[in-house]
């Protein structure tokens, strides 16, 4: 996790704006994890057959049955014994034609752009063949997040500056890539480069329109761009989305990081910046990229921070940041078309006491007219949570001239709301969350699962209902019920699911189900799908902490198993694990490990582990695996 993550930025918190509610305690005591009238039954014998508040769902989920693997830490990655895994791509593999072969001693930016990029997270799967059918041939979407510079490149010191063309070739690495895979004989999966549909995205050199509401503004132009509607590059894009129209969501999540120099304190962006951490000078890029250097180019933070949308069936096409969405540090961008056909994408402000949010379409989508789709994103309304109490949920919308968005508060355009989303949703009283990261819709029943992966500097007198443990580090799940399955209404109801740490210590405040064992309890849940049988599984950011590697959990959600965790997956030393996707057949799970080797004092030279090649001349190489049953089966079965 980025350090901007383990603070916050929010000036409710820093003026203690949160205390504890009177019926805090009543509350969980009565509710615990399971959640109500539903957790009165099922506490009892574990006997809920609909989720909480009678939430039904249009399919019965079948257990998990895999042998669960053992916690624990080492060099390599683990699946269960009836399963098998094979490297789909790594960081360098060919994503078109004309890549070079992969020479991590002389790395350039050419190279780079036409090479899979680093830090894989998020996996979108769209498939080629029948939608459902068996799935032998589709288009892998793949986030490239950030560079773990000293992995990445030999020969850093501390003291050591990065030269233009290292800069230059971090700004490649970043970005996403679309790859045509297929399936081969043994059931693996293996890149198609000669394929019309590849293309690299990268932070340094594509093309990018800006398009909705904020198109224009004053505040996005720059003297390169005059118009305020074209900027060059995306980065730090974490979980993102596939929509049912074929695009790719790209979500930018730390944007503040890329940023160097100093503003002056009256400066008209000086407070914007604040609130999402610009500066954060995590990279060099601002010494030789004015851009990059708000002394220089002040308004060019605000171009960031947004969800890019790429048509993956058009690889000359150009990339659009929808700033309908909003602007935050975006992780997720999830969507389920609701019952009257409009699109409703679910998001999390990835930072400690920051929102959640989701985004409703003005119009709906046309199954048989995919160019209607294509501008969809552009026009809709845009809500914040606020979390209650009793369990209830509003979902506020974020609209110009509605209550404290006005003049009065310095918003002067449904622009200048999207821009300083984060200040919006602050006056409109939010619910500050611990750190929202994915959250992923199920079409089926009408739930919501919102991965909260933790917060330590949360106090006994800012705990509230949502969030009910102060000095979290471990974090929590939350299942949202949208009523009668319709995920555009504005009234909602929420449970937590689980309370993530070790249920055996006392100190953690953790809350599983009994039937969870050792190995099956994890920290700090991050990203997470919902497979084609509607089961719920999560990965982690952060489960070094417990004292095992990061990995995938199975996490059952209904029944007399609800709340029972099962460890399937775990990552190599210094990974952690993103993008679990799944084909629609259910047949094939796509993982993305991510800055394999890091640590404490790790290096290009001295990683903690040489995964996935574990060749010495050769650094650790963040890489998409696929898992498969060896029988063919359904995974999960």
């Amino acid at each position: 996790m980025d350090a901007s993550e383990n603070q916050t930025s929010n000036p409710r918190i820093a003026a203690g704006a949160l205390a504890i509610s009177e019926i805090i305690e009543a509350r969980l005591s009565r509710r615990g994890f399971l959640g109500g009238a539903a957790a009165a039954a099922a506490v009892a014998g574990f006997g809920c057959t609909t989720g909480p508040q009678g939430a039904q769902r249009a399919r019965v989920a079948p257990e998990f049955l895999f042998s669960e693997i053992a916690r624990g830490a080492d060099g390599d990655h683990h699946i269960p014994e009836e399963y098998a895994a094979n490297l789909v791509l790594r960081w360098g593999d060919a994503v078109t034609p004309d890549a070079p072969s992969f020479d991590p001693h002389q790395q350039t930016a050419a190279a780079q752009e036409r090479q899979f990029g680093y830090n894989n997270d998020f996996i979108g799967y769209y498939p080629l063949d029948a939608r459902g059918a068996d799935s032998r041939r589709g288009l892998l979407c793949v986030n490239h997040e950030f560079t773990s510079t000293r992995l990445m490149f030999p020969g850093l010191t501390e003291r050591r500056l990065l030269s233009q063309e290292e800069c230059e070739v971090e700004m490649a690495a970043h970005g996403g890539t679309v790859i045509e895979i297929e399936k081969d004989r043994t059931g693996g999966w293996r890149p198609v480069v000669v394929s019309k549909y590849n293309r690299r995205i990268t932070a340094g050199s594509t093309p990018i329109m800006i398009t909705g509401p904020a198109a224009g503004s004053d505040r996005l132009k720059t003297e390169d761009d005059p118009t305020g509607r074209e900027v060059i590059g995306t980065f730090n894009n974490c979980a993102g989305g596939v929509t049912p129209w074929g695009t790719y969501l790209m979500a930018e999540e730390n944007f503040n990081g890329y940023f160097l120099g100093e503003l002056d304190s009256d400066h008209p962006e000086a407070a914007n910046h604040t609130r999402y951490g610009v500066p954060g000078g995590w990279y060099q890029w601002g010494r030789y990229f004015d851009r990059f250097d708000i002394s220089k180019t002040p308004n060019e933070p605000n171009r960031y921070g947004w969800v890019v949308e790429v048509d993956i069936l058009d690889a000359s096409s150009t990339p659009k940041k929808r700033t309908a969405l909003g602007r935050f540090k975006h992780e997720g961008a999830e969507s389920v078309v609701a019952p009257d056909g409009r699109v409703v994408l679910y998001m999390g402000d990835d930072q400690r006491f920051d929102y959640v949010y989701k985004f409703v379409t003005a119009r709906a989508f046309d199954a048989d007219n995919r160019a209607a789709n294509l501008d969809l994103l552009d026009d809709g309304t845009l809500y914040v949570a606020r979390f209650e109490e009793d369990g209830g949920l509003e979902w506020m919308p974020l609209v110009y001239g509605a209550g404290p968005l006005t003049s009065e508060n310095e918003f002067y355009s449904q622009a200048d709301v999207l821009i300083e989303t984060r200040r919006a949703a602050d006056l409109l009283g939010a619910t500050p969350m611990d750190r929202p990261e994915d959250v992923e819709p199920d079409p089926a029943s009408g739930r919501v699962y919102l991965m909260l992966t933790n917060n330590v500097l949360r106090t006994p007198e800012q705990i509230d209902a949502a969030n009910p443990r102060a000095n979290n580090p471990f974090g929590h799940i939350i299942e949202i019920i949208e009523p009668e399955g319709d995920f555009t209404s504005t009234r909602s109801r929420w449970e937590i699911l689980v309370r993530c740490g070790d249920p055996a210590d006392p100190q953690a405040g953790a809350a599983w189900n009994p039937l969870t064992t050792d190995n099956g309890w994890f920290g700090s849940p991050d990203n997470c799908a919902v497979d084609p049988h509607g089961r719920l599984w999560v990965a982690t950011d952060g489960n070094e902490g417990t004292g095992a590697n990061d990995g995938l959990w199975a996490i059952s959600t209904e029944g007399a198993k609800r709340g029972t965790g099962r460890a399937f997956f775990r990552a190599p030393n210094g990974a952690e694990v993103c993008g679990p996707r799944f084909t629609p057949d259910g047949k094939s799970l796509f993982l993305a490990v991510q800055h394999p080797g890091d640590g404490e004092g790790a290096s290009f030279e001295t990683p903690t582990t040489r995964w996935p090649d574990f060749d010495e001349k050769t650094p650790p190489r963040p890489s998409v695996v696929a898992i498969r049953r060896k029988d063919g089966g359904d995974v999960g079965a």
